[in-house]
């Protein structure tokens, strides 16, 4: 089976994947992948292009603190951004989801699952949710971001409302790590 992980920003998604990692279960991280392929030569010089070349630090890779503050502001620079990363992203997933097939549960975490129509390659979806007051807590208090740059972040991306309706299973955030952790191991459990 394959699970869609997804959920906006500061709901605890990376904490529902990190305990799937602890319960052994593979998980294909968007993110970590997305990072990846920033560093790619290809994707630098495609990024500088669109971006200018003061996107790029004293080591000649993408300033992603600075790349961020530019799309998660501009609508049309986020889509760009995704138009030069996404097609390297979903072939890297295509190429791991191949090499975990013999594995009775897979998880692809990704924040975009939705938007990128990789909904469509899995079994069931997963939402986390939490209210938008606690994720602009979180993410003040993680980033170290005032209320209107969390906002804009939060704004960045697809209403968390519109996943939760096309979830097959949401998972509320509103409560403690443990009490996540135990619906993560409740859930898997149902499924292996």
């Amino acid at each position: 089976m394959i699970i869609g992980l997804t959920g906006g920003i500061a709901t605890g998604k990376s904490l529902v994947s990190k305990t799937l990692r602890e319960l052994k279960i593979k998980v294909i991280d968007a993110d970590q992948i997305a990072h990846r392929v920033l560093n790619r030569t290809e994707v630098i010089d495609k990024v500088k292009e669109e971006f200018g070349k003061e996107i790029i630090n004293s080591k000649g890779k993408i300033n992603r603190k600075k790349l961020g503050e530019i799309v998660f502001s501009k609508h049309d620079k986020l889509k760009k951004i995704e138009e030069i990363t996404h097609p390297a992203i979903l072939d890297v997933i295509d190429q791991k989801l191949k090499k975990y097939k013999n594995q009775d549960l897979i998880v692809i975490d990704a924040p975009l699952l939705f938007e990128t129509s990789l909904d469509k390659k899995v079994d069931e979806t997963w939402v986390v949710y939490a209210e938008e007051s606690t994720q602009i807590e979180r993410l003040q208090k993680r980033d170290g971001l005032d209320y209107s740059e969390a906002k804009c972040r939060i704004d960045a991306q697809m209403p968390l409302k519109r996943k939760v309706q096309r979830a097959d299973q949401v998972i509320n955030n509103e409560g403690t790590k443990q009490e996540l952790k135990r619906k993560v191991v409740k859930l898997v459990e149902k499924r292996i």
